[in-house]
């Protein structure tokens, strides 16, 4: 059995914000991860894994509620367990609590923090504010400046919904300016009580016009300085890699979530009782990883494929998105918006595969582009 990725949440759902598109706002309350708990996760993490590089990944909710004392312990129990492994760890966040003794700490262990920022202000602020209805935007900013005065690597998670999504060239300069060449675009897509698609998430054809127009200007200005997490991933797949998106591989499964009280849940999308796989406490990651119905849960996504999706000429591409995607068994509510995308970046993919294979930088295709309108 290979190993398994784990989303670990130390303070579970709790969150310091109220963003007003967030799907955790509805869990109740849990205790923060103890020690007992912490030390088990770290050492049946290691123990699960056969890479000498093993990759911890710290999220939530807010993980930063666990408090900084919490992350130096996970620093002292990996360095217990490691046996000569190399440790490298991710730390997602809304950036409001990294003060400058956060930043210390993350950059004196070498620490990859992803920052959650929708856009400028009048982006970000419409949905992302605090639990009394306060602006965040300035205060993540201010985080960001710490971490770039500090030489600490980021990424920025942007999540695209039905606000943010309509100005796409101006969101994506305005992320490039920040300072990091590494963003990645999550399409919002929540479902209200009706199951139907909530009114602030994006559509298909929204994500698609976004994605066109994103890529457009990637290719012709950044390609090899900017790097766009689904761009990267699809130019792989072209290449003959696999999907480094889980929503774009073929079957799912061995990303667990780890909530702090110990329950391993399928998916991070999946936290519901029907997905408990069973609790650190009383077996270990490695048997659950072994566990039948994990591997039915993994072979999920591929086995309920809509009929639309098996007959479909870019199925290699995405397998049809991720299952929280779709509707009552019908294709993902992305779908044509992926369409779209696929057919519009399919020419220039095949070209920077090409030029991968001779050798050669990808890049030469902003060039080639340039070159052609000049013709014009």
């Amino acid at each position: 059995m290979s190993g398994c990725h784990v989303m670990a949440k130390p303070a579970s759902s709790r969150c310091n914000l109220a963003c007003r598109y967030c799907f955790y706002l509805e869990k109740p309350r849990q205790p923060l991860m103890d020690d007992a708990t912490l030390e088990a996760f770290v050492r049946q993490h290691i123990a699960a894994q056969s890479q000498e590089v093993i990759e911890f990944a710290w999220q939530g909710g807010e993980p930063t509620l666990a408090g900084l004392r919490f992350f130096h312990r996970v620093q002292a129990f990996q360095q217990r367990y490691a046996r000569g492994k190399r440790i490298q760890n991710t730390l997602q966040t809304n950036g409001v609590l990294l003060d400058d003794e956060w930043c210390d700490f993350l950059q004196q262990h070498g620490w990859l923090v992803g920052i959650s920022l929708d856009g400028p202000a009048i982006v970000h602020d419409h949905y992302r504010v605090t639990r009394s209805g306060k602006p965040t935007h300035y205060r993540v900013i201010e985080t960001i400046e710490r971490l770039k005065a500090r030489h600490i690597e980021f990424n920025l998670l942007v999540v695209v919904n039905a606000y943010n999504c309509q100005q796409p060239e101006a969101l994506y300069d305005y992320l490039k300016r920040l300072g990091t060449p590494f963003i990645q675009f999550i399409p919002l897509v929540e479902w209200d009580e009706h199951n139907q698609l909530r009114i602030d998430s994006v559509t298909g054809e929204a994500w698609g016009a976004f994605l066109c127009r994103v890529f457009e200007r990637w290719m012709r200005e950044d390609i090899g300085k900017v790097f766009v997490q689904i761009f990267d991933s699809l130019l792989g797949v072209w290449s003959g890699y696999p999907a480094q998106m889980c929503v774009f591989s073929e079957t799912c499964g061995h990303a667990f979530a780890l909530e702090a009280n110990g329950d391993i849940y399928q998916c991070d999308h999946y936290v519901y009782p029907e997905y408990l796989v069973g609790n650190l406490h009383q077996v270990t990651l490695s048997k659950m990883n072994s566990f039948e119905t994990v591997q039915v849960f993994a072979e999920y996504k591929r086995d309920s494929l809509p009929t639309a999706c098996q007959h479909c000429s870019v199925l290699p591409l995405c397998y049809g998105d991720c299952p929280k995607h779709r509707p009552m068994g019908k294709e993902s509510v992305l779908c044509s918006g992926y369409q779209r995308f696929f057919s519009k970046s399919a020419p220039y993919m095949k070209i920077m595969r090409d030029l991968l294979r001779q050798q050669r930088s990808p890049a030469e295709l902003a060039r080639m582009l340039n070159l052609g309108n000049d013709t014009h």
